[in-house]
């Protein structure tokens, strides 16, 4: 009897010392590093050409076409290029951030994550707005990190499990609110609908955005909005000390945006 409960009572102990084993690699164990530097999705402008209509024939025209001698076309001059311009953001100079509260040990704290692993292209036509696009924003899920690495571990390895899914992407599909024309100096305030994917749920959401055109060659501004743990299933960890984590979380894109040669 007695052997069979030290047998039972081994068995337990090897299963206490796997399960613990498993929970330290499943929430502590070091998640898979960057693939590789990011870099954008190539955007493809949208370009609709603009239709110019035949002018109409007329009595009088046809009249003057005929008493008129034709005379030799002359070559017109070629007029300077013209269209959207394609920037794309410049890692160095810019910055994605999350920032949430919780209760740790019982003490209020807000918790800011952060990485310059951000790429994604634009393009616009300061004197036609109405053609301005966005392409698909990338981050990399793997390189977001806060003041504390146990923290760290737990967003990639559980919260958004970066070794399945590296980055997250913002779609864009609408922009609202830009004027007609902008011109270097302008600052705009517009909003950016798209679907934003983190792990394998995507949503849509709304980005306010403040940019800047700071010369022919530059944008520069931020782009901001909220969402919901539960939309996006977010689900933290069980940690003790940790309590009252919020459920909104501010989502935060810093960015300077250059001319593609």
């Amino acid at each position: 009897m007695m052997q069979n409960r030290n047998v039972l009572l081994g068995i337990a102990a090897l299963i206490v010392l796997a399960a613990g084993a498993w929970a330290f690699n499943f929430v502590l164990g070091e998640p898979e590093a960057a693939s590789a530097p990011i870099s954008s999705v190539p955007l493809e402008l949208d370009l609709a050409p603009t239709e110019v209509p035949e002018p109409e024939a007329t009595a009088v025209s046809t009249a003057l076409s005929t008493a008129v001698p034709v005379q030799e076309p002359v070559e017109p001059t070629a007029a300077p290029a013209v269209g959207p311009i394609i920037f794309e953001i410049n890692q160095a100079e810019s910055e994605v951030r999350f920032t949430l509260d919780e209760m740790l040990r019982g003490e209020p704290k807000t918790v800011v994550g952060a990485t310059d692993q951000v790429a994604g292209q634009i393009g616009v036509d300061l004197a036609v707005l109405s053609t301005a696009q966005v392409g698909v924003i990338q981050v990399n899920a793997r390189t977001l990190a806060t003041d504390n690495n146990f923290r760290n571990r737990a967003i990639r390895n559980v919260i958004l499990e970066t070794d399945a899914y590296e980055f997250i992407t913002f779609t864009p599909t609408a922009i609202s609110g830009l004027p007609d024309t902008a011109v270097p100096g302008d600052t705009l305030t517009f909003q950016i609908t798209g679907d934003l994917t983190i792990r394998d749920i995507t949503q849509t959401v709304v980005f306010d955005v403040t940019a800047t055109a700071v010369s022919e060659t530059q944008l520069a501004g931020t782009a901001v909005t909220t969402v919901q743990r539960a939309d996006f299933n977010l689900v933290i960890p069980e940690v003790e000390g940790v309590a009252d984590v919020a459920e909104a979380v501010l989502l935060e894109i810093d960015f300077v945006a250059t001319a593609v040669e």
